[in-house]
């Protein structure tokens, strides 16, 4: 099993493609999610946006803030603005 994910802001799409985790900067906390995990949306907050695509590879995107929806093996993060130097 695979999580699609698309990673967009103002700026257009940062990260598109297949992932086996990903991990975000929730308001609440930090919120790591797996393939099958149950539909839920979360406010974010500035950070890093971690994905682990099927390979391994971990990539890191910078946020300043935003919103995350999961459903059905999709993660959509939706960010206020990203910052190249780093969250």
């Amino acid at each position: 099993m695979a999580l699609t994910v698309d990673i967009v802001g103002p700026d257009g799409v940062r990260w598109s493609g297949q992932a086996s985790f990903v991990t975000a900067p929730a308001i609440g906390g930090s919120i790591g999610l797996y393939p099958a995990h149950e539909p839920f949306m979360a406010v974010l907050k500035a950070g890093n946006v971690a994905v682990d695509d099927l390979e391994g590879k971990r990539s890191l995107v910078p946020i300043t803030g935003g919103f995350l929806s999961v459903y059905d093996d999709t993660i959509t993060v939706i960010a206020d603005s990203q910052d190249e130097r780093g969250a």
